[in-house]
């Protein structure tokens, strides 16, 4: 039995799965919102209180308008009766909703509480689920549909690069909240944790085919913190190049490996 008949014979108990992706995606947009009805504090402002040499320059953050507008594609796109016993989008559906469900929990929290231990914990469950995803999206063994391709993959693959960077950038704030500090060592410190997740990043792009739109997310955070703690410090400016170099290599040898032709068709 292929992937795709195991994948499309839907249980009576996930035959309404397709409502949980479209639930949370509406709710991760709404959460940081919280603000305006005098419920805790912007997450920038939030951020801003725990400013480490890795976190990305106010203009990245943008990108979540993109990584917001993507989810809700993908969630309208799998509820859709046409899609909804589709064999990936299933494999695919309850992870990116806990991913949804993440995004929204962490925005709640760091909104009331602050960058936190908690806030790290959440983000690992939101990026763990993402990477399920993502690698549902690697190992599928047939040729994407344009939907799956524009409407699945890229948002959710996106979105795991994203979070990848951003756990990094959490660990590090955590670690500011609680008044932990390098002293003299914090620039060296801060470049060892970029070339770790380049490290970490490259290494899912070489178990991903080389997947382009993770790829491109990560050298944007990466030019965003190259733009801000590269400013403030040798080390990470010397570090933020050196993980890019490691997500452009690990992209090329992913395609080459037969990436060009899973993402692209």
């Amino acid at each position: 039995m292929t992937t795709a008949t195991r994948a499309s014979q839907t249980s009576p108990a996930t035959s309404s799965a397709w409502l949980l992706p479209l639930a949370f995606a509406i709710l991760q947009i709404l959460t940081p919102t919280l603000p305006f009805f005098s419920i805790g504090q912007p997450i920038g402002s939030q951020s801003d209180a725990v400013r480490t040499l890795v976190t990305p320059a106010g203009w990245a953050f943008s990108i979540w308008g993109a990584l917001y507008a993507g989810s809700l594609v993908f969630a309208v796109y799998q509820a859709l009766p046409a899609h909804r016993g589709n064999a990936l989008l299933a494999q695919v559906r309850l992870p990116a909703a806990g991913a949804f469900a993440g995004n929204a929990l962490w925005a709640l929290y760091t909104q009331v509480y602050g960058l936190g231990a908690i806030s790290v914990v959440i983000i690992a469950f939101t990026l763990g689920c993402l990477l399920v995803a993502y690698r549902r999206f690697a190992a599928w063994d047939r040729p994407f549909t344009a939907g799956e391709r524009w409407c699945g993959a890229l948002p959710l693959t996106a979105l795991a690069s994203w979070l990848t960077v951003a756990m990094t950038v959490n660990i590090a704030a955590s670690l500011r909240f609680y008044g932990v500090d390098g002293g003299a060592a914090t620039p060296l410190i801060a470049a060892a944790l970029l070339v770790v997740a380049g490290l970490i990043g490259a290494a899912t792009l070489l178990k991903g085919r080389g997947n382009p739109p993770y790829a491109l997310v990560f050298l944007w955070a990466l030019a965003a913190i190259y733009a801000a703690g590269g400013a403030r410090s040798s080390e990470v400016a010397l570090a933020a190049p050196l993980a890019a170099v490691l997500i452009v290599v690990a992209t090329l040898i992913g395609l080459r490996r037969g990436g060009a032709r899973h993402w692209f068709g």
